[in-house]
């Protein structure tokens, strides 16, 4: 993907040369500069157009004049230590902010050249074409097969039961599960395993044909065997769907995203291809953190 000369403009004027210092315990010659992300935060066929993004929870700031973009059919992970932004700037592009009432956001945030936060937007319609994982699995008190009939029926996507059956079995065939589950679909889904459990959440996210899937830290609560088998179910969906993944885990970003994009404090400080991060990065924090002198 080539880096777009792309021009935009804040919607409240920033000093061109805002600078933060780090805290104390970085680097004391390290300095972020505001909005400016070094290597390659913009793509060519952009899902996601996101220009001049600022969070504020109250009257604090979370998110600090980001710009990105986000490739049709890409993995990006986001990576940086805790609190810096990450989960708060993925929750922006489904809305899921909209449900505290202290947040505002303000920014250009487009899906496919439509604005996510006009007014007249169906959030509802919005959220069936970006799908949301959750860090802990979060099945419905019901069957397996009602989990993932869910989306469809609520949508009216099957009008006829057999319709609702196929729904069912591709869904779950793409997330790995069918043939573990097939002979128990009346099950209730909260007896599964822990990994079954959030390979079902994939399941039921996918179940109304989304365009992106949202994933914030979805193999923290889970054992090694089980998160290699969502890695795996992650670099088959990416054949189909744009996937943003939020990860603790350097080791994760680096098998399974094409880009990684490392936050810090707020910042969006370098975005590039995945392996370009971890061997040879270009900001002096990014290189801090994967070397493992903060985080």
């Amino acid at each position: 993907m080539n880096t777009l000369n792309t021009t935009v403009t804040s919607e409240a004027e920033m000093p061109e040369e805002n600078v933060v210092p780090v805290q104390e315990d970085k680097p004391a010659e390290t300095v972020i500069e505001e909005g400016k992300t070094v290597g390659r935060p913009f793509a060519d066929d952009a899902k996601f157009k996101l220009r001049n993004v600022e969070v504020f929870y109250g009257q604090d700031r979370a998110i600090k004049n980001i710009s990105l973009d986000i490739a049709r059919n890409e993995v990006i992970a986001f990576i940086g230590p805790s609190g810096c932004g990450k989960s708060t700037f993925l929750r922006c592009l489904n809305r899921m902010n909209d449900s505290i009432d202290i947040c505002r956001v303000k920014g250009s945030l487009q899906l496919d050249d439509h604005d996510i936060y006009d007014p007249k937007r169906d959030v509802v319609e919005l959220r069936a074409r970006v799908g949301m994982v959750f860090q802990k699995p979060n099945p419905f008190p019901k069957s397996i097969y009602d989990n993932v009939a869910y989306g469809p029926r609520i949508h009216g996507l099957a009008n006829r039961k057999s319709d609702l059956d196929e729904i069912v079995e591709n869904s779950l065939r793409k997330a790995g599960l069918w043939d573990e589950v097939k002979d128990r679909l009346d099950a209730t889904a909260t007896g599964m395993s822990g990994g079954q459990q959030q390979r079902l959440c994939i399941a039921r996210a996918i179940a109304v044909s989304p365009e992106v899937v949202l994933m914030d830290e979805p193999c923290s609560a889970l054992d090694p065997i089980a998160t290699a088998k969502v890695e795996e179910l992650i670099a088959e969906l990416s054949e189909s769907y744009t996937i943003v993944i939020v990860t603790h885990s350097m080791q994760q970003a680096a098998r399974v995203s094409h880009r990684t994009a490392y936050f810090h404090l707020g910042h969006l400080v370098e975005v590039n291809e995945t392996n370009k991060v971890f061997t040879s990065p270009e900001h002096e924090l990014t290189e801090s953190y994967i070397t493992g002198r903060f985080g």
